[in-house]
């Protein structure tokens, strides 16, 4: 393989941005040895000399990745994150807590999971056998490729607990619309559940949602991972009438799963065409909908874009599948949420 130009020498545009970078903190803990923070969230922030578009974006990477997940892709290019400031938003990526710049220590946060392995990277984003065909990941398949490298090295271990990793993400991510005013959140993967229960936090900041790749269906349950064992999150979401273990939840007539806080907010899931997310998008959307969103499928085939994977953020192809996603949020967050105010 003939080695690549260095970053600064390939980049062939300029784009003038505004950006720096705070942290959202955690609760203060008392040790043995004194006084510490546990789980803080880390924020960077970019936007153009001047936004045009009133609502900012919060990007939430998915399980064992971190916020560079938004920022670039493995063979080296400008990642959504990037598309997305060109396109005149702001844009807030946070590091979910004990991800990343997020530090995580086991003694304060909790039990740390395992490590993210090669196999199950290449089984998530790179199926041996996946119909119809993924033809959007162009570089080797196989462990030991410069490109697989690049995917694997951002993924570390999750909180063991996915409910509370999953209650500690909303509980920042929340107070970081408290600082940004109504926000779109476009979450990945394992970043999904996440999005449902900031909504239920913060419902009149949340001016849309575009989960990108989200966990589910509902209920369903990962070996190693966890269950979403309140529908599509694994910790506590509020429905009416209110629920107060997750087996009321699971056993419940589907049709009176109400969540008051997803009442009229408008989502897309959006899915690869060679994606095994895609088989149970539909049920993710109809799920949401009974709950009282307003969700639509972008299934990006339909938008003729083909051959991507749960990856699709960051394939050879990332500059066309963020377009029906640019266009979905200028169409579906116009209006300001309840309650909300502008600023960014």
């Amino acid at each position: 393989m003939a080695p690549q130009p260095a970053p600064h020498v390939a980049v062939d545009h300029e784009i003038t941005v505004r950006r720096g970078h705070f942290w959202i903190p955690g609760e203060r803990v008392e040790t043995a040895h004194g006084t510490v923070q546990r789980a803080p969230m880390f924020v960077h922030w970019e936007a153009p000399p001047k936004t045009a578009h009133p609502y900012p974006l919060v990007l939430v990477h998915g399980g064992g990745g971190q916020g560079t997940d938004w920022t670039g892709t493995p063979d080296g290019r400008p990642g959504w994150a990037t598309r997305f400031v060109e396109a005149g938003f702001a844009v807030y990526v946070v590091d979910r807590c004990g991800h990343g710049r997020s530090p995580f220590h086991p003694d304060v946060v909790g039990a740390m999971g395992g490590q993210f392995p090669y196999e199950a990277a290449k089984a998530l984003f790179l199926p041996d056998e996946v119909r119809p065909e993924q033809t959007q990941w162009v570089y080797e398949r196989e462990i030991g490729s410069p490109h697989i490298d690049q995917l694997l090295c951002p993924m570390g271990p999750l909180p063991a607990d996915l409910a509370e990793s999953q209650r500690m993400d909303a509980d920042r991510l929340g107070r970081l619309l408290d600082i940004t005013g109504p926000a779109v959140l476009v979450t990945h993967s394992a970043g999904g559940p996440v999005g449902w229960l900031v909504a239920d936090a913060r419902p009149g900041r949340v001016a849309a949602i575009a989960a990108i790749e989200p966990m589910g269906p509902a209920f369903a349950e990962f070996p190693g991972f966890g269950k979403l064992a309140w529908g599509l999150t694994a910790h506590r979401i509020t429905y009416d009438p209110e629920l107060h273990r997750p087996e009321e939840a699971e056993n419940a007539d589907p049709a009176t799963l109400r969540i008051p806080a997803l009442a009229g907010t408008a989502v897309a899931v959006v899915t690869g065409g060679s994606s095994a997310f895609a088989g149970f998008a539909p049920h993710v959307v109809d799920f949401l909908n009974t709950a009282g969103a307003r969700a639509q499928h972008v299934h990006l085939p339909e938008y003729g874009i083909t051959g991507n994977g749960h990856g699709l953020t960051f394939e050879s192809n990332s500059d066309h599948t963020i377009k029906p996603v640019i266009t979905w949020i200028l169409d579906h967050a116009r209006r300001s949420p309840r309650n909300g105010r502008h600023g960014h």
